[in-house]
C-alpha cells in the first residue's frame, strides 16, 4: 500500500499494529508507530488503542505506559483503558493492573464494561486481594450488570484463589446457564483448597446436567482423582476422554500419568508416559516422581539418565526433587548428595526448603541422625516445621528420644497450635517404654488446648468415594456399616479359637 503511495486511514494501522503483536516484532512495530505519527494519528484513539496492545504483546510495559500517558484524557475510551490492565495482567504487573482499574474508576469518567470488570477480578485473583475484589462484585450490581458465564467464572475464580469456597460456591449455584468454564473453575477451586471429594462430586453433578468436558476439566478431575485414589473414576475419566473424543493434550497426560502414579498403578503411568511424543520438564518430572513413590528408586534414577542424554529437556527444581525422593525411599545416601550437588552445581539451580526437607528424610531414614542435625545447622536457610517434623519421625521411628526433644521444641515454636510434634514425641518416648513421660505430654496437650486431628480413611466403591474419620457416625450407612464390622469380628475370633484348638 506504501510503495503504491495509496491513502492508509486510521482503520488501516490497528490491523498492522495487531500484526505486529501477535509476531512479537517490536521493532516493524515502532516504524509503523513512526509512521502512523508523520501522517497525523498521533491523537487518534483507534490507532493509540492499537499501539498499547502492540506494545504490551512485545512486552515492552514502559513504552505501552507512555503512549498511554501522551493521550488527553478526553482521547482514552474504555477500550483504552481496558488494554492497560489486560496489558498488565498479562506481562505479570498485577498490582500496577489494580492500580490502572482505581484510576478508571474515579478519575477517567469512562463508563466500565465487563472486560474491566472481569481483568480486575483476574488482577485481584492473582494478588489474594479479597476485599477489593468484594467491592468489584458490589460493582456489578451497582453498574446492573448481568453476572453472565463470564462475570460467573471471573468471580468464582477469584474467591477459590483466596480461599473462599462458600462464597464461590454461592456465586456458582446462582448462575442460571454454567458452561464447561464455570464448571471447571468451581472444580479446580475444590483442587486447590485440597477438597478432592468435593472436586469428584461436583464433576458428577456436571455430567448429570449434560456438559461436555473439556481438557482443563479433565486434568482437575484427574488431579483429584490421584489425591483421594479414586482409582476406578480415574480409569473411567481416562476412557471418557478417548471415547468422547476430549483433546488430549499434554496437560491432560500430565495428571493421568500422576493420577496412576498416586493410585499405584505405576505401569499404567508408564504406559501414558511412553507414549507422549513430546515430553516436556514435567512430564519426565511427574514420571520419576511416581516412580519414586512406589519404591522403584533405581527406575526413577535410570529415567533420569535418560532424560539427561536424550530427551533435550532440562531438568527444573521439581525433577530434582523427586531424584531426591528416589534416593530417600532407596536409601542411598551418596547418590542423594551426588544429585543435590549437580542441581545445584551443574544446572545452577537454587535449593529450596523442599530439596533440603528430602535431604534431612535421607539421612532420617538411613539412622544417620546426627548427620541430620548438623546438616540442618548447616542449612543456608532457616529450616521450617516440615523439615524438624522429618528428624522428630526419625527420631521417633529410630528411638532417639534426646534428639527428638529437640526437634519437637523446635516444631512447637513454628506451629504452636498444631498436634503434630506432640503425637510424635510421645510416640518416641514410648518406643523407649518412657511411659511416664508419655502421659506428661498428653497432659499437656489437654492443658493447652491442643486436640489430634482425627484419623482419616478413603474408601472407593463402584466408583464413589466414601470418607470416614474416627467415631464417624454421619455415613448414611454407618448402622449397616457397624453390624457387618461386627459380624466379620465374631466370624474373625471364631476361626482364631478353630486354629488356637488346632495347634493344641
Amino acid at each position: 500500500m506504501m510503495r503504491k503511495s495509496m491513502i492508509l486511514d486510521n482503520f488501516t494501522f490497528p490491523f498492522v499494529l495487531k500484526a505486529c503483536g501477535r509476531l512479537n516484532n517490536f521493532h516493524k512495530g515502532v516504524e509503523v508507530h513512526c509512521v502512523s505519527l508523520k501522517m497525523g494519528f498521533g491523537f487518534d484513539v483507534f490507532v493509540q488503542n492499537a499501539l498499547v496492545y502492540m506494545y504490551f504483546q512485545c512486552g515492552v510495559v514502559e513504552f505501552a505506559q507512555k503512549v498511554f500517558d501522551f493521550m488527553p484524557d478526553s482521547g482514552r475510551d474504555v477500550v483504552t483503558w481496558n488494554s492497560m490492565i489486560s496489558g498488565y495482567l498479562q506481562c505479570g504487573f498485577c498490582h500496577q493492573a489494580v492500580k490502572t482499574f482505581g484510576k478508571m474508576l474515579h478519575e477517567s469518567g469512562v463508563r466500565l464494561n465487563d472486560v474491566s470488570i472481569v481483568s480486575a477480578l483476574t488482577a485481584c485473583a492473582r494478588t489474594g486481594l479479597l476485599d477489593l475484589g468484594k467491592k468489584i462484585h458490589g460493582l456489578i450490581v451497582v453498574y446492573g450488570l448481568v453476572i453472565d458465564v463470564f462475570l460467573g467464572s471471573s468471580l468464582i475464580d477469584m474467591y477459590t484463589k483466596c480461599g473462599q469456597l462458600e462464597d464461590a460456591r454461592k456465586v456458582f449455584d446462582r448462575l442460571l446457564d454454567k458452561n464447561a468454564v464455570c464448571w471447571t473453575s468451581m472444580i479446580a477451586g475444590y483442587l486447590q483448597s485440597d477438597m478432592f471429594k468435593e472436586a469428584i462430586e461436583l464433576f458428577r453433578e456436571m455430567q448429570m446436567a449434560g456438559v461436555n468436558a473439556e481438557p482443563a476439566t479433565i486434568a482437575c478431575v484427574a488431579s483429584a482423582c490421584g489425591h483421594s485414589g479414586a482409582l476406578d473414576l480415574g480409569r473411567w475419566v481416562h476412557n471418557y476422554c478417548e471415547k468422547s473424543g476430549i483433546e488430549m493434550n499434554l496437560v491432560v497426560k500430565n495428571s493421568l500419568i500422576d493420577m496412576y502414579s498416586k493410585c499405584g498403578l505405576v505401569d499404567k503411568a508408564l504406559e501414558v508416559f511412553h507414549l507422549l511424543t513430546n515430553k516436556d520438564v514435567y512430564s519426565w518430572s511427574m514420571m520419576i516422581s511416581g516412580l519414586a513413590m512406589n519404591a522403584r528408586s533405581d527406575e526413577a534414577l535410570q529415567l533420569f539418565s535418560l532424560m539427561e542424554g536424550s530427551s533435550g529437556v532440562r531438568p527444573n527444581g521439581v525433577t530434582f526433587l523427586g531424584i531426591l525422593s528416589a534416593c530417600s525411599h532407596g536409601g542411598c545416601v551418596g547418590e542423594g548428595f551426588y544429585y543435590f550437588e549437580k542441581m545445584t552445581g551443574q544446572y545452577k539451580l537454587p535449593p529450596g526448603v523442599e530439596h533440603y526437607g528430602c535431604l534431612v528424610d535421607l539421612l532420617g531414614r538411613a539412622n544417620l541422625l546426627v548427620e541430620a542435625m548438623e546438616f540442618i545447622g548447616s542449612m543456608p536457610i532457616q529450616p521450617d516445621a516440615v523439615i524438624w517434623r522429618s528428624l522428630l519421625f526419625a527420631c521417633s521411628r529410630h528411638g532417639n528420644v534426646e534428639l527428638a526433644e529437640v526437634a519437637a521444641k523446635k516444631i512447637s515454636e513454628l506451629e504452636p497450635e498444631k498436634c503434630g510434634a506432640h503425637v510424635l514425641l510421645s510416640n518416641a518416648y514410648a518406643s523407649a517404654s518412657r511411659w511416664k513421660d508419655v502421659r506428661m505430654v498428653r497432659r499437656n496437650m489437654g492443658a493447652e488446648g491442643i486436640q489430634k486431628q482425627p484419623g482419616c480413611s478413603f474408601s472407593e466403591i463402584d466408583g464413589s468415594v466414601h470418607e470416614f474419620l474416627v467415631a464417624d457416625s454421619v455415613h448414611c450407612q454407618i448402622g449397616v456399616i457397624c453390624d457387618t464390622l461386627q459380624a466379620m469380628n465374631v466370624v474373625l475370633k471364631s476361626r482364631l479359637f478353630e486354629l488356637d484348638f488346632l495347634d493344641y
